[in-house]
This record gives structure tokens, C-alpha cells and sequence, in this order.
């Protein structure tokens, strides 16, 4: 991301906030993983958003229309030493020149300076909650201040969640934004296909879930979550994380993964035959799924309201699941009673950007939010049919099916940033099909 994109966003945040304010974000900290290692550093989504500054122990601060220049940025000084250990830093210097601060200071003087700065301010834009030690600090600052009230100095008056201004920019992407997260998805969409081409009977779940590293790594992506691959009833699990389980001929096999490319997320779920053929029960949920994600994405358009695609998909799934049986009755009396819920328990999106699920108001007082161009959503219908679920088919036992894509919200059709990855049960198929002939599977000794 270019460094004039960072600088559009401060400016508008800014004027948003008003001359009389002042807004705080403080760098995610660091984990610890155990005793003498971390986990890899990923800085703060907000954080980034307005700075692209992606080390610890920094502090952005914005001052609409301060003389000296809007935008402060306190970091850690260069030290040799600790980069001999842990690499470059940028330095106060580096903040200036690389990341566009107008002043840096070190973050260890931060106690002394940071007061000044809000001195002449009536309003503090913060973000509470996330962070409750340094937001005791930011108390902290702004209590000193008003200690000396006394004396005539012009102390913050008011504290203004900072998240509900800059979470709302958030949910309208950039040009470039939208690049960076078809360049995520594309990422995605091969490191799918290569599961695809290597899934076979008696290969492990893990083995897959290896392959979505590989290929991320070496496109400098990293996981955007931990992937999901769920073969036969461990893909009714919707969160399923052991990835331990072996895959079996007969079954099939859900994916849920996607990576994070420059900051950014994409999100994929695929289901597909282990032995590269679905069974003619497997098939007929499939096009359920199928046909509920074909009617949700119709109402991915401007103008309709964030629940459109949830209720385009419960119709048609609520409907799907009467034609097999599963259900009986009234189709608008069971959508009512909620009767497809033991079936299909989430809803059929959410947004997505610099976080998975990612930041942004679902209504707007009380009314679903208007989805609008820059928008970028999930579309994820899905059903599940555990084998200990009562009322079902044995030939149905064990099936989960999740179909999901990446969406982008235009001024026409919805652009689907994930639509290079093959979703009909045909084209599945064929393409499994067309890989094994062509390559040797991957098998177990």
C-alpha cells in the first residue's frame, strides 16, 4: 500500500474529528508463546489502517490542525544491539522520512510529551477496551491535566470512541484496497486448487491444511485464520480445528481457508469428493448449497439491505431441505419457526477486509445497513447433517456442505473476488478429475 493511502485516511478521520481533538492509537503488543519466544507480530488493524507502521511499542497520535504538523508518531529509538538480535528498526527518523509522521519521539518519552499534546484539545478519540493498560495511561494523562484546571490550562473535557468513526471508513475500500484483496484472493483461490489436486483417500486432514501454508508462504501471504479441513462429519463442525483425521473414500472433505496478503483477508470454503466423485445424496445437498449461494449473491447489489443475501439463502435452503425430506410443512410457517436452523445455524455473511470478520455496523439503528459500492462481504451458505442428528436419512449422515466467496459490493453486478476457484459440482469434478491424470496423488505409506 502506497503511502499516500495512508495519508488520505488520516486526513479524512481528521476532519471527521473537528479541530478541537485529539485521537490516541497505541500498536498491538507483543505475545508471548512461552518462555523465551513470541508469536509472530501482526500489528493492530486499526493501527495499520491509518499508519502502515507494522512494529511494537508505538503510539500514533493525530492532531487535527496543530501548527507543527497533524501527525505524531511515537516509536522505538534505533539501537544496534537489539537489531543485531531482531532486525531494522525505523526509528524516529525512519518515521518521519518512511511513514510520513510530521514529528517522532521514542515511546520512552512519551509521558513527558504526550500531555502537551492534548493540552489545547477538547476532545480525546480513543478506543477503550482493547488495550485496558494503556487505556489506564491515557486516564492517566488526561486526569494530570485536569489537576492543574486551577491554573487555566484548557484540559480534554469529553472521550469519544475512536472505533466508531474509524470503523465505519473501514467498511468503504479503496481502489487500491480492492486490488490488494483480489491479489488475497487469487492467492487463496491456487492454494485451494492445490488441495484439491492432492486430496485422495488416506491422505490427513493435515496434510492439506500443509499444502495452504506452502502455498501462502511462497506468494509472502500469511494464514488469515487457522484452515479448516473437515473430511466427512468432522466438516458439520464449524470451527473444526484438529485437522488430525484421516480422509476416507466415499466422503467428502470441507475446506475453510484463506490467507492475508499486505494486511488483507480473503476467506474461501470449498466441499468436494475425496475420491473425486460426490454420491448422488452428497450431490443433492450440494445443489441445495449451491443454489442458496446463486440466490444470496443475486442480492450482493447497492441499494439492498445487509440481510437480503441471509433471506435469499434460508428460502431457498429451508426450501431445499423440504424437498429431501427433512423438513415438512409451510415454507414461509418454517422460516418463521426457525425450523432450518438445527440445519443451517449461521448466517450467510460478513464483512471482510484488514480483519476476517472484519470491522462495520450491521444496522444502523434499528434497520439492516443499505450495502453499498465498496463494500466487500462473505457469501457462505451452508448445510449440516451430522450423523447424530435425529430425523435424517442414513445416506444423508455425515454430510457438510459450506459454499463460500468473497464479494465485492459495485455500482452494477457484484464482483466475485474468488469466482477463478470452480463451485459447480461438475466443474469439480472435472477439474479433480483432469488433476490426477496429469499428476501423481498424494498417499500414505
Amino acid at each position: 500500500m502506497k503511502r499516500d493511502e495512508f495519508e488520505r485516511r488520516r486526513r479524512q478521520l481528521m476532519r471527521m474529528m473537528g479541530k478541537d481533538a485529539i485521537a490516541i492509537l497505541p500498536a498491538a503488543p507483543v505475545r508471548r508463546r512461552n518462555a523465551d519466544t513470541e508469536y509472530p507480530y501482526r500489528q493492530d488493524s486499526d493501527f495499520h489502517f491509518l499508519t502502515g507502521f507494522a512494529e511494537p511499542e508505538a503510539v500514533a497520535v493525530l492532531i487535527p490542525q496543530r501548527a507543527e504538523g497533524d501527525y505524531v508518531l511515537f516509536c522505538r529509538d534505533r539501537d544496534p544491539l537489539r537489531e543485531m538480535w531482531d532486525g531494522a528498526r525505523a526509528g524516529t527518523d525512519g518515521a518521519i522520512e518512511h511513514f510520513g509522521a510530521a514529528d517522532a519521539f521514542p515511546i520512552g518519552d512519551i509521558d513527558e510529551i504526550l500531555p502537551g499534546l492534548l493540552e489545547s484539545r477538547a476532545r480525546v478519540y480513543h478506543t477503550m477496551g482493547l488495550n485496558p493498560e494503556f487505556d489506564q495511561r491515557v486516564i492517566g494523562w488526561v486526569n494530570g491535566l485536569r489537576a492543574q484546571a486551577k491554573h487555566g490550562l484548557h484540559t480534554p473535557q469529553e472521550f469519544v470512541a475512536l472505533d466508531h468513526l474509524l470503523h465505519d471508513m473501514r467498511l468503504y475500500k479503496s481502489r487500491a484496497e480492492l486490488d490488494t484483496m483480489r491479489r488475497s484472493a487469487a492467492i487463496a483461490v491456487t492454494a485451494h486448487q492445490r488441495a484439491m489436486r492432492l486430496a485422495a483417500p488416506g491422505v490427513m486432514e493435515y496434510e492439506l491444511a500443509a499444502e495452504f501454508m506452502h502455498e501462502f508462504h511462497r506468494h509472502h501471504a500469511e494464514i488469515a485464520y487457522e484452515p479448516i479441513v473437515g473430511g466427512g462429519a468432522n466438516g458439520c463442525v464449524l470451527h473444526y480445528r484438529a485437522n488430525a483425521a484421516v480422509l476416507k473414500d466415499g466422503d467428502l472433505v470441507l475446506i475453510d481457508a484463506g490467507c492475508e496478503f499486505d494486511y488483507y483477508a480473503s476467506d474461501i470454503t470449498r466441499t468436494f469428493p475425496v475420491s473425486g466423485r460426490y454420491s448422488p445424496a452428497q450431490r443433492a445437498v450440494y445443489d441445495i448449497v449451491l443454489e442458496a449461494h446463486g440466490a444470496a449473491l443475486a442480492q450482493c447489489v447497492a441499494g439492498n439491505h445487509w440481510n437480503d443475501p441471509h433471506d435469499a439463502a434460508v428460502r431457498t435452503i429451508t426450501q431445499g431441505l423440504v424437498s429431501l425430506g427433512l423438513l415438512k410443512g409451510k415454507v414461509p410457517k418454517l422460516i418463521k419457526d426457525g425450523a432450518f436452523r438445527p440445519f443451517f445455524m449461521h448466517r450467510t455473511g460478513h464483512w471482510l477486509g484488514l480483519d476476517v470478520h472484519d470491522v462495520g455496523d450491521y444496522k444502523v439503528g434499528d434497520a439492516w445497513r443499505v450495502l453499498e459500492p465498496g463494500m466487500v462481504l462473505t457469501v457462505e451458505p451452508g448445510i449440516y447433517l451430522p450423523p447424530a442428528h435425529k430425523g435424517v436419512p442414513k445416506e444423508f449422515r455425515g454430510i457438510g456442505i459450506r459454499i463460500e466467496d468473497d464479494v465485492a459490493i459495485t455500482r452494477g453486478a457484484p464482483e466475485v473476488l474468488t469466482d477463478a476457484l470452480v463451485r459447480d459440482p461438475d466443474d469439480i469434478e472435472a477439474f479433480m478429475a483432469a488433476a490426477r491424470s496429469s499428476a501423481p496423488r498424494m498417499t500414505r505409506a
